[in-house]
């Protein structure tokens, strides 16, 4: 098998591989380009407007909505891109929405962009104008300043991918144990950088996990050490006690124990105290490679809101589809 890939390769199909491969290349770097802050401004020039609303709505109704629609946003990005694939849903349960890693997406997070598609739509001057993926964009900015967070302006000009397969999950999202090797080489991959990386690990600030995604780490760390030595000891008897061993493991547990429904700096300040929830968070302080932003980030929120704006922007932009690429979905 090898000799006649090698065969294939050195042959005229090779230059239309490298082609497209180039091709691919260029428009992943001016793709991003063509998204800009006032894109529907003939359009569909009140769409933050019916957006927000919509988003509000449904956030008085219930706070999960803002967890739910950034870790959303996150698990869309990183997977295909920007391009609202995380929303298609398949006949055989064979979509990204159904891979081990996204079955816990919160339903908040989905009726979220449903209502304010929905809202957009009503508006005939703004119906099927508007691409779900920047509704997506749009709602995830609104549910972060809802929360406390900081309000920024959000480029747009995505377009709706067709395809959604539970394959193109796999190794694209970080996982609870990841170390900080693991976690830049991924975001390196989607050219964030570390520094964007801790800001965005800083959403955690908001929404909950469930024990089995860390229950390792408070019971069978090792045959020495049943508990993580990262792990504040206190703070692991808690969740011990929230988290018992013969209890539903889907038990949710909030990510910022001090203030859970709060977009602020406190992970920050948690982490520091040996309260990160997953080997990935605690991670970012015990590294001396991060510790410094850890440090930085805890210390002000300013700084932590202004990194934070620049990498959810960034992420935004990743694989994005513009022009005549996907589509306006109904």
């Amino acid at each position: 098998m090898a000799g006649k890939s090698k065969q294939v390769m050195e042959g005229p199909s090779f230059f239309v591989v490298l082609s497209s491969f180039m091709v691919l290349i260029i428009s992943a770097q001016t793709s991003s380009a063509q998204l800009t802050r006032g894109f529907y401004r003939n359009t569909c020039p009140n769409v933050e407007q019916l957006v927000r609303s919509a988003v509000q709505q449904k956030f008085q109704q219930t706070f999960v909505t803002a967890p739910a629609t950034l870790r959303l946003f996150f698990h869309d990005c990183f997977v295909r891109g920007c391009d609202a694939s995380i929303l298609l849903a398949s006949p055989n349960n064979k979509a990204e929405k159904d891979h081990p890693d996204d079955i816990s997406l919160a339903g908040d997070g989905f009726d979220t962009v449903v209502k304010a598609k929905a809202a957009v739509d009503s508006n005939p001057q703004c119906r099927n104008k508007v691409s779900c993926a920047d509704i997506l964009a749009l709602a995830t900015r609104d549910v972060i300043n809802l929360a406390g967070g900081p309000f920024y302006e959000v480029e747009l000009g995505r377009r709706d991918g067709r395809i959604s397969t539970i394959a193109s999950v796999q190794r694209h999202l970080p996982h609870p144990e990841f170390n900080l090797n693991q976690l830049n080489s991924m975001f390196s991959f989607n050219r964030l950088s570390q520094t964007d990386m801790i800001a965005l690990s800083g959403a955690h600030t908001i929404g909950f996990s469930h024990c089995n995604r860390f229950s390792k780490r408070i019971y069978n760390f090792s045959p020495r050490r049943p508990i993580d030595p990262t792990l504040n000891l206190q703070y692991a008897f808690q969740l011990r006690q929230a988290c018992p061993l013969r209890v539903d493991p889907r038990i949710a547990i909030n990510m910022d124990p001090v203030t859970p429904q709060k977009f602020d700096n406190q992970y920050f300040k948690n982490l520091q105290q040996g309260m990160g929830l997953f080997t990935s968070d605690q991670v970012l302080a015990t590294d001396a490679r991060s510790r410094g932003t850890v440090n930085l980030f805890a210390s002000s929120e300013q700084a932590f809101n202004s990194a934070f704006v620049e990498a959810i922007t960034k992420m935004g932009r990743i694989g994005v589809k513009t022009g005549r690429q996907g589509e306006i979905r109904n």
